[in-house]
């Protein structure tokens, strides 16, 4: 609308864009995730590796048994028993899948417990094992 021959302010054209209140909304959103992210990642377990001098790059694997200090037995990173973790085995053999496993104890752990994870997952047909440790 024209008064006096010039346009109000309501009727002048857009010749810029105010990014303020988009800026605004990014940082409150990445705010909002930087917070919830850190109550989406699943709980680690605790395990103390033991310490080597030549270990090498850990190989990938499809089997990840973890025993954490008290002998708890963790299987790609959740709590199962020998006879679920046997059964675990059992079938992805079945699947046709190459077995290969990494298994990393609790320095803590009995070596006894450790050779009988390793004998249950031999009879299950694993091929291949690699031993987890921490490097100096």
């Amino acid at each position: 609308m024209k008064v006096n021959g010039e346009l109000n302010e309501l009727d002048q054209p857009i010749t810029g864009i105010n990014i303020t209140p988009l800026v605004d909304i990014i940082l409150v959103l990445l705010i909002i995730f930087m917070v919830t992210a850190t109550f989406l990642m699943s709980p680690s377990i605790n395990v103390d590796l033991p310490k080597a001098t030549t270990g090498e790059p850990t190989p990938i694997s499809n089997i990840a048994v973890v025993i954490d200090a008290q002998g708890k037995l963790f299987l790609n990173g959740k709590p199962i028993d020998e006879e679920k973790l046997a059964t675990f085995v059992r079938a992805k053999r079945e699947e046709g899948s190459r077995l290969n496993a990494i298994i990393g104890a609790d320095k803590m752990v009995y070596h006894g417990r450790v050779i009988h994870i390793v004998d249950l997952l031999k009879k299950e047909g694993v091929a291949k094992f690699a031993i987890n440790v921490e490097g100096e």
